[in-house]
């Protein structure tokens, strides 16, 4: 039984099969707050993708497309993936590292994911948030916006725990004081996407 127990888990965590984990769970939101973050959301300027192309950011996108390749066979649209995360995790303050890794648990990077509870998208952003902070054209499934979305609340997860991952994870994923989530993310983090931080200012 535990063996079974132990390849049910193993193939849990290599599909990042969010459909069995728990949620983001519904809190108020103080006014001054939901404000800001539908500030945050709302700020859609595009990345200043030619400035990408700095020497180190080069390397980096080089070497992660590299890693991604199998999970995402087409060029272009892993490429464009890496772009968006990089730009929106750096927006955030968050390491695009922890963000892929978040990603390889919550829907094995699959765009069209969606779990029992109706989380969607890579960072399996629950609807709730569109209502919360964002508007009526608000695309969980737009790869652009579901990365903004899931980036900006768990940098606010972040700002509320005071920059403890481990319980800021919990918080995004519904399962606050619970290690099984938090150890998943950065077990994916550390194996998959580990990766010297940038220096370079942010985009």
């Amino acid at each position: 039984m535990r063996k079974v127990r132990q390849v049910m888990f193993g193939a849990l965590l290599a599909l990042g099969a969010s459909s069995a984990l728990a949620s983001q769970q519904y809190e108020p939101l103080a006014a001054s707050v939901q404000a800001a973050l539908h500030l945050a959301i709302s700020d859609r300027a595009a990345p200043d993708l030619p400035a990408f192309a700095s020497p180190q950011r080069q390397i980096w996108l080089n070497e992660m497309s590299g890693r991604l390749a199998k999970r995402m066979p087409d060029d272009a649209g892993r490429m464009e993936f890496l772009r968006t995360v990089h730009y929106e995790a750096t927006r955030a303050g968050l390491d695009p590292q922890l963000v892929l890794g978040l990603i390889q648990v919550e829907s094995g990077f699959r765009k069209y994911a969606v779990s029992t509870s109706g989380a969607r998208g890579y960072m399996q952003v629950m609807p709730f948030w569109v209502k919360l902070i964002g508007t009526e054209e608000s695309n969980l499934f737009h790869l652009r916006t579901n990365l903004r979305f899931g980036c900006t609340i768990l940098r606010h997860y972040l700002d509320i725990e005071r920059g403890n991952l481990f319980r800021a994870l919990g918080r995004y994923n519904g399962s606050l004081g619970q290690a099984d989530y938090p150890n998943m993310v950065r077990g994916a983090w550390e194996r998959h996407w580990s990766w010297p931080t940038l220096t370079a200012s942010n985009p």
